[in-house]
């Protein structure tokens, strides 16, 4: 299993990526569409240690004013969101040697700034509103990341990853830092190497479900999402390739008028570059990425522009 990379990045950095104004209650969920792709989702190193990995994500989308979104136990209307994520996660791979199973725990700590404008309906008050909050966001770990090495070059990682309502959350608001819900995501990560490691393609899938929320009696139905990469690196430290995502979901909402009607399912899918650099030395290695992801074919969601900047340090 020497043939392993250094580096390893099976944060899922963006599956908590967004504010209450989620389809799920309020137009986005946790999922960002082409976010949630990590390097190596697949893949646990056999060597034991502490990584660790910064993130910034900004992302901008609007729902068209022809659609309501369900916001805080009313509805929204020409929804506009933006939205800041500044993500710290810490991993831990055990010492289980160099057999087929490797093993890792996981915790993320995000803070969140997002601002929002609509058009909004609470019972028989109505007008135009703008609202932003910042703070910390929902925290969300894995207690268990599994790993089996099919050979040197397949790796499919198995995990549960639970996102805790650590943040704030008021009924009646167009945003607020939490979701107010627990979530619990089976998911699945493949990472594929090829040309003696050099080319990478690593695809995460998952299914969220969501707790009701309590202060809205809001039920999300279930966001099943797939993300993939593929990223060629280079002698010289520098990668490039692309990355794509799918949101669906999969479940109808229950609770509020919105809901009643259609279920409010949503739907995304984007694409976009992605530029990594990667330095080692004795011990060792620090790599950066770059993405832009693009929406489109999207109903029941925000339609926009995601960014992120990575920077995975292990040692």
């Amino acid at each position: 299993m020497r043939a392993f990379p250094a580096t390893l990045a099976l944060a899922i950095l963006a599956l908590s990526a967004a504010p209450r104004v989620q389809a799920t209650e309020g137009g986005i969920g946790r999922p960002i569409t082409g976010m949630q792709a990590a390097s190596y989702s697949g893949l646990i190193p056999p060597t034991p240690g502490f990584s660790t990995q910064f993130s910034y994500l900004h992302y901008g989308g609007d729902i068209g004013a022809s659609r309501e979104t369900p916001v805080g136990g009313g509805a929204a209307l020409g929804l506009d969101v933006s939205l800041d994520l500044f993500l710290a996660t810490g991993i831990y791979i055990w010492d289980t040697g160099e057999g087929r199973w490797n093993f890792a725990s996981m915790l993320t700590v995000p803070f969140i700034s997002a601002d929002a404008d609509a058009d909004y309906r609470i019972g028989t008050i109505s007008g135009s509103i703008s609202d932003s909050d910042s703070g910390l966001f929902d925290a969300y770990f894995a207690p268990v990341i599994a790993s089996y090495h099919i050979d040197e070059m397949r790796h499919v990682s198995l995990a549960m990853y639970i996102y805790a309502p650590t943040g704030s959350y008021e009924a009646g608001r167009l945003v607020n830092p939490g979701l107010n819900t627990w979530t619990f995501s089976p998911t699945v990560g493949y990472t594929h190497l090829f040309q003696q490691g050099t080319l990478e393609w690593s695809t995460t899938a998952a299914v969220d479900f969501y707790t009701e929320n309590d202060d809205t009696d809001y039920q999300n139905g279930a966001v099943f999402r797939v993300d993939s990469l593929l990223v060629k690196r280079t002698a010289s430290g520098w990668g490039y390739g692309g990355v794509a995502g799918w949101i669906q979901q999969v479940e109808d909402d229950e609770g509020g008028v919105i809901a009643s009607r259609d279920g409010f399912k949503g739907r995304a899918l984007g694409l976009g570059p992605i530029v990594t650099y990667a330095h080692k030395w004795d011990g060792g290695q620090v790599e950066f990425g770059l993405r832009y992801v693009n929406e489109f074919n999207v109903r029941n969601r925000p339609e926009g522009d995601g960014a992120m900047l990575t920077a995975s340090l292990q040692f």
